[in-house]
């Protein structure tokens, strides 16, 4: 299946987030999020196995007890359940990958 960036309409999430849900099954999902800078993803954790690539920007995570800013060509795993969030510190974009798929995303 071929999944084209410009047929799908970005979400606003508010506060300076916004997403779009690219290519997904019942077993993995791809989702691209948009950060305006200073917006914050505030910290949650889910039952999914995440893995968040850092296509542009900068952001300072937080994973479980550990601070770190990442940058764009960074990558982060985020197992099951552990708290995580974020704060962009330069406008950037997040590609988010779920295991299994987020089914509140659709």
């Amino acid at each position: 299946m071929f999944i084209y960036n410009n047929d799908i309409k970005l979400e606003d999430l508010g506060a300076g987030v916004s997403r779009k849900v690219l290519a997904h099954s019942e077993n993995m999902m791809a989702v691209e999020v948009h950060f305006e800078k200073e917006a914050i993803g505030p910290m949650h954790s889910h039952p999914h196995e995440q893995l968040t690539y850092v296509l542009s920007g900068a952001f300072e995570f937080t994973i479980g007890e550990q601070v770190k800013i990442v940058k764009a060509g960074d990558t982060m795993y985020k197992e099951p359940n552990i708290e995580h969030g974020c704060v962009c510190l330069e406008a950037g974009v997040l590609i988010d990958n779920f295991t299994p798929m987020r089914k509140d995303f659709v």
